[in-house]
């Protein structure tokens, strides 16, 4: 007996949005990151880049996303990321979580999870980790 794809077993694919917000304009790992969760069969809206907050949640709402993936390397992570957070709930949008990569510090991480991320990847945290995390982490009805 084969296992069960967890791909396979939902409604739908998992949606993830990845967003450059900010000015940072290094792409690079989000783009790596957008070509795995591809392979692994989701699916991916990339916004580009240097995308503002307002921007990026309406486009998380209109593509119906269950994630938004935010690369920041540009060290406003502890003012964005609460600021996307709040926006999607101001929005109706509570149900869409947050994921963020780049260079972030160790030590931002637990007030970037009380603001509302879900998890921190760190740099050098493998494509597959972030599937798999995704993948146990999404519920569709």
């Amino acid at each position: 007996m084969s296992a069960i794809n967890p791909m396979q077993a939902r409604n739908r694919k998992i949606r993830v949005l990845m967003a450059k917000v900010g000015l940072d304009g290094h792409d690079v790992g989000a783009r790596v990151v957008a070509r795995g969760l591809l392979d692994a069969g989701m699916e991916v809206i990339y916004t580009g880049l240097r995308r503002t907050t307002e921007e990026t949640v309406r486009a998380a709402i209109e593509e119906d996303v269950d994630w938004v993936g935010v690369s920041i390397l540009s060290g406003a992570h502890r003012t964005l990321l609460p600021k996307l957070r709040r926006l999607l709930d101001e929005q109706g949008a509570s149900d869409i979580r947050i994921i963020a990569g780049g260079v972030i510090p160790q030590e931002d991480i637990a007030e970037l999870l009380a603001g509302g991320v879900s998890r921190v990847f760190l740099s050098g945290t493998s494509v597959s980790e972030i599937v798999d995390y995704l993948i146990a982490e999404t519920r569709h009805d």
